[in-house]
Order: C-alpha cells, then structure tokens, then sequence
C-alpha cells in the first residue's frame, strides 16, 4: 500500500521548528537569499507576481488563435490543472520537509525524488533557462511601455527602442540588489494592487472601444489555412500555458517559516482568486472588441495609425501601471539566478552584509541584469519568446513534473483514480509541449523575415 499524503494534525513540536536541513544551512543561497520568514500571505503576494503579470495581456491574441469555445476552455483547464499541480508540488514538499529534509529548490527536488541527473542536467537548467528568459522578456516589455508613454506625449519622437530598454535596464540594476526573496514581499504586494488596476483599466479599454462608433468589425472566425490554423492553436496553447506558468513554486514556499503544511494552499488561494478577476476579464473582453484582429499584446489595440482609440490619459495610466508591475516580476524571478550567484560567489561564513559578500554579489547580480538588458535590446520579439518559454519551459515544470513527483513519492495505488488522472495530465501535456514547441519555433521561422537585431518595434 502507498504512502498517503501528510495532514497537519500529524506535525509534531519537532517538525514545528525544523528549518532547512543542515546542508542547507551551510548554503549561501539558503541563507541569504531564500530566507524563510514570510507567512503564507507574502506566499501569496509572490505566487501573484510570478503569475499575474503582463503576460496576461496577450490572452485576447491566444483566443484568437484558437476562437470562442476552444479558447475559453483551455484558460479554464490551464487554470484547474496548474492549481492542482502547483497544490501537489505544496504536498510533496510538505512532506520532504516533515521527514527533516526541507527542499528549497526545483532542482534539488528533482535530485531526491527522481536522482541527481535529473536535476543537475534537466531542471536546473529549464528553471534557469525559464526564469533568465522571463527575465529578458520582462526587461523588454519594460521598454516597450516606456517607448509607449513617449510616444503618447511626443508623437514623432525620434528615440529608438534599444533606449528605452536601456533605461528600463538602469531601474534594473538597481532592483537586482535586493537582497533576498524574503525582502520583496511588499514590493509583490503592490505588484498585486498593480496588475488588478491595470486588469480593470484594460477591461474597460477593450469593453469602451468595442462599443463605440470607432469599434472595429467583429469577427471572430481564425484566419489562415488548416494547417496555420492547427499549427496557430498549438501556439496559443503555449501562450496561455506561459501566462499560468510559475517555475519557482519550490523557491517560494522556501520563504515560508516552519512550519510550512497549509500556507501554500492558502497562498495559491489569493493567487488564483487574483487569477479569475484578471485573466478571464482581459481575455475575454479584448477578444470580443477586436476579434481575429487582435494583435499580439491587446494595448497595440488601443492605437490605429498612431491615433489612440481611448483617451490619452488612460492608455498613459495602462502603460505607467504595466511598467511598474512588470519592475515587480522581473526582480521576482531574479531570484532563481541570485540564488546561484550565491551559492558560487558569496561565503555563508561571512556575515550576508561583510564586504566579502557583498562585493561579488553586486558585481554578479550587475552583470546578470546588463546581459539580460542586452539580450531584450537585440532581439525585440516579446510574443515569440513567450511561446518558445511557455512550450520548453512552463509546460514540463508547472504541468508535467508535479504529478510525476507526487506519483514517485507518495505512491498512490495504480488501481486508483489519483495515479492514472496524474499519469494522464502528464502524458497528455507532454504531448501538447511537443507540438506547442514545434509550432513555436516555426512561428518564429515564418517571422524571422521580420527580425533585425536592435529592431525599433
């Protein structure tokens, strides 16, 4: 007979006040960066920012590539399958932390639940891969919404886009040297506040324009041939599975004091009550006022000809709140690449603050930022690089590893409904990253005409 999931009534006084194993204790990243203070509120605060982010904003273009019904469905099982998977990564690390071995990373999971080749040589580097790549899609975005709010006041202004990243680039650096995870919980607090103001004016943008004498035609048929239909489907499957995407759940619930059963679950809860009011509204209203013309974030939209569809003072309230917000999300999946840093450069002999810590972390975390700012200036395309990290990155850690991990640990009865219903999420998810992969990279085959490197888009 299997394992059975641990409860909270079976926690003793020990297991109250275990912290990381002493391994872990030993790790400068663990000390320094992956502090576990926070309570399942600032749980939730983080949960909301690494999920909840300007991402969400191109929704209304994987609808279009998919239309109503299919579209509507897939927000809804990404929703319903993350919540349970990122539910069953809480449990299995519950669980490990119960029997004195608390994981505070994805890789080191992966290392005790499926052995050290599995860590070091594929999730190590597909959380790394994920979260520089948010990165750089984040600082990019930055940019755009920077180069946006200068276009509204200077129409034809001569600035390129490479600036503006730069600039966003500069707000960066300066963020990148918070020193732990622990330490941003306000700042993903006002994150939150951020991406349900920015929801709502978007929402309304899309509801006021769908229905005003400039609204444009309403046609929600797919554009394309059968197979750039089928090939476009996949595509916003990887989208939509970038949006719900988290990659950091181990990292989070690492900034949980013990005892950790329950706080996760409570923390996913904010989360996703945050994940029904903006995605769902921004999807769904985007996509009824603009159809199978809508275009790769839903705020490009709001401008026709360079003339804004709605009154300059909101889309300049839209912009300001996006950039604020994607500051927040970018210094939050910082912290997987700062806990590397850590771990190589700083020593945990050394007080976290001593000149012999604070040195190498300056000049790693600086130089983390400059190559990530480099990278968003040279190749501009934020809605290929959100397919390409939804399909190699999100789908295997957010949908896949989940239900293999809890499967391997607590082994449920394979006459059961538990084990097959995990062993199909799997199975079907790895068939739907493949394909989503696949028609990821040819997306930005058939686009590559359109790159140029530094390109003012």
């Amino acid at each position: 007979m299997g394992t059975q999931p641990p409860t909270s009534v079976e926690v003793s006084e020990r297991d109250r006040e275990e912290g990381p194993s002493s391994s872990e204790q030993l790790d400068a990243g663990a000390l320094f960066v992956l502090k576990s203070r926070g309570s399942w509120l600032h749980c939730g605060y983080h949960l909301t920012t690494s999920i909840v982010a300007p991402a969400l904003l191109s929704l209304p273009y994987a609808l279009s590539l998919m239309g109503w019904f299919p579209g509507v469905l897939c927000l809804i099982l990404a929703a319903l399958i993350t919540f349970y998977s990122y539910n069953l990564l809480s449990l299995v690390l519950e669980h490990h932390a119960r029997t004195g071995r608390r994981q505070l990373r994805f890789r080191v999971m992966a290392e005790d639940i499926l052995g050290p080749a599995w860590g070091r040589y594929f999730v190590g580097p597909i959380q790394f891969g994920v979260c520089y790549g948010s990165v750089i899609a984040c600082i990019l975005l930055g940019g755009q919404s920077l180069k946006f709010i200068y276009l509204l006041s200077t129409p034809k202004g001569s600035m390129q886009l490479y600036e503006f990243v730069s600039i966003f680039g500069i707000l960066m650096l300066v963020l990148a040297q918070i020193p732990s995870f622990h330490s941003l919980r306000h700042i993903s607090l006002v994150s939150l506040v951020l991406a349900l103001a920015y929801s709502a004016c978007t929402t309304a943008g899309s509801v006021h324009i769908g229905n005003s004498k400039n609204a444009p035609p309403k046609d929600y048929s797919i554009n394309g041939a059968m197979q750039n239909r089928v090939f476009g489907a996949f595509n916003a499957i990887s989208i939509i599975a970038t949006t719900y995407g988290n990659g950091i759940i181990p990292e989070i619930q690492a900034t949980v004091a013990p005892p950790v059963e329950g706080k996760m679950f409570k923390g996913l809860l904010v989360c996703y009550a945050v994940i029904i009011m903006t995605f769902f509204s921004v999807a769904i209203s985007g996509y009824w006022a603009f159809g199978n013309q809508t275009k790769g974030v839903i705020l490009n939209n709001f401008m026709v000809d360079e003339k804004p569809l709605l009154p300059t003072w909101v889309l300049l309230m839209i912009n300001v709140l996006t950039l604020l917000q994607v500051a927040a999300v970018s210094v939050v999946y910082l912290q997987p690449t700062n806990d590397v840093f850590e771990r190589k450069f700083a020593d945990a002999k050394f007080d976290q603050f001593s000149i012999r810590n604070v040195v190498p972390r300056l000049v790693s975390r600086s130089l983390s930022v400059i190559i990530a700012t480099a990278i968003a200036a040279m190749f501009p395309f934020f809605g290929d690089i959100n397919a390409v990290v939804g399909a190699f990155g999100f789908i295997p850690l957010d949908f896949i590893l989940p239900v293999i991990f809890y499967n391997v640990t607590f082994k449920p009865s394979k006459k059961g409904l538990m084990f097959w219903g995990n062993a199909s999420i799997a199975i079907i998810c790895s068939a739907v990253g493949v394909l989503g992969a696949i028609s990821s990279i040819r997306q930005i085959f058939l686009d590559a005409s359109t790159y140029s490197l530094f390109a003012n888009v």
